[in-house]
C-alpha cells in the first residue's frame, strides 16, 4: 500500500514537537517519511476508509501520554486543534516530561477522507495527521472525546461509519485505557 502513495505530507502532526503536550518525534520530516516509506509492510487499516496505521519502531519518539497518580494536578483551557476548527475542552497534567515510546502508528489519511470538511483543502494525496507514541506495548485508542468528535461529526471529526455497538465497544476501550491518563501539560 506504502509504495503506491503519490505524495504525503506532514499537517496536522507538525504540532506534534518536543514543546508541545502531544508525541513527537525526535528527527526531520525527511526522516519521519523514511521511516513510513520503509514500514509500508506494517500498513493496516485505521477505523475508516481512507484511513491508514503505519506501525514504525519507537526509536527516537516520545510519548506525551502520562499515567495519573491520585493526588496528582490537572489543568484545563479550552482550545481549537487548527484554525476554522471549533474549540474543544483540553486537560493535560503540568510538570511532566515525556517518556519513551514503547510502540508507535502513525496515522494517515486520504485526501478523500480530509476533504469531506468543505474548508479543508489537503496538501498531498495522503497527510499523516497524528503520531500516536505509546508508554505502553500497544496503541493507544483515540480519547474519548476524540471518538466522539470523529463519530458525530463534529468540527474537526471524521465519521467512523460506526454502527452503533461497534461506536460502544470503541468507546469502551477507549474509557478503560484513558480513565487514569492525560497528556503532559
Amino acid at each position: 500500500m506504502m509504495e503506491t502513495y503519490d505524495t504525503i505530507k506532514i499537517t496536522l502532526a507538525s504540532r506534534q514537537t518536543p514543546e508541545s503536550r502531544f508525541s513527537h518525534f525526535n528527527g526531520t520530516e525527511n526522516e519521519l517519511l523514511d521511516l513510513l516509506k520503509k514500514n509500508h509492510y506494517s500498513v493496516k487499516p485505521g477505523y475508516r476508509d481512507g484511513v491508514l496505521l503505519v506501525q514504525v519502531p519507537a526509536e527516537n519518539f516520545m510519548s506525551g501520554v502520562m499515567q495519573l497518580n491520585e493526588g496528582d494536578a490537572l489543568q484545563g483551557s479550552f482550545e481549537a486543534r487548527r484554525e476554522g476548527e471549533a474549540p474543544r475542552k483540553v486537560v493535560t497534567t503540568p510538570g511532566r516530561k515525556k517518556l519513551p515510546a514503547r510502540f508507535v502508528e502513525v496515522v494517515l489519511y486520504h485526501r478523500n477522507v480530509l476533504e469531506e470538511d468543505p474548508k479543508y483543502t489537503a496538501a498531498a494525496d495522503w497527510e499523516v495527521i497524528s503520531i500516536n507514541a505509546s508508554p505502553v506495548d500497544g496503541p493507544t485508542p483515540l480519547t474519548p472525546q476524540a471518538l466522539i468528535a470523529n463519530h458525530f461529526e463534529m468540527s474537526g471529526g471524521s465519521s467512523t461509519g460506526y454502527t452503533p455497538e461497534q461506536f460502544e465497544a470503541a468507546l469502551k476501550e477507549s474509557v478503560m485505557f484513558w480513565h487514569d491518563k492525560v497528556m503532559c501539560g
